[in-house]
């Protein structure tokens, strides 16, 4: 069994929304390991951290996710936050979505617990988006929040891996 994941989603080609490409990126620069040049590259693998980015959460992903002791989601907000940037604890818990397309951390933890009969232990970095067009580009009021986003997923790394 691996022991954490980091796993991104988003649309890296509608600016803030592909942030979280950014911080997985930079998080292995930070880390001495080899990033890739375009999301459409693989992220480098280790036997304590793999890193996955994709465009939206699956239901099929609860497999994968199952195989590891901890899961760091991250993904872009749109400011119904209250912080830029925010990492915090998450559990299993179904939500219904009002969209056919959008599942939360929460739902595939809860896919996860009842078909397979656990989970990871979970946290959620939530970043502050502010354009959402179409380029690969992140705003800078976005891009500011970058190192903030990857001094707090390194220190979780760090720390046991506790939101607490």
């Amino acid at each position: 069994m691996k022991k954490t994941l980091l796993l991104g989603y988003g649309n890296p080609d509608r600016e803030d929304d592909g942030v979280a490409w950014h911080i997985l990126r930079a998080i292995a620069l930070e880390l001495g390991l080899p990033a890739p040049d375009s999301y459409e590259d693989p992220f480098p693998e280790s036997e304590e951290l793999e890193f996955t980015f994709s465009l939206q959460l699956t239901p099929e992903m609860a497999e994968e996710i199952n195989s590891f002791e901890h899961v760091c989601f991250i993904d872009a907000h749109t400011g119904s936050i209250p912080e830029p940037v925010r990492l915090i604890a998450v559990d299993s818990e179904f939500q219904r979505s009002p969209l056919t397309h959008h599942l939360t951390p929460q739902s595939l933890l809860s896919i996860c617990k009842t078909v397979y009969g656990g989970k990871p232990n979970a946290a959620l970095l939530s970043v502050r988006g502010y354009r959402f067009l179409f380029s690969r580009e992140l705003s800078e009021e976005t891009l500011a929040f970058v190192p903030q986003a990857v001094e707090l997923v390194l220190r979780w790394l760090e720390e046991g891996k506790s939101t607490n």
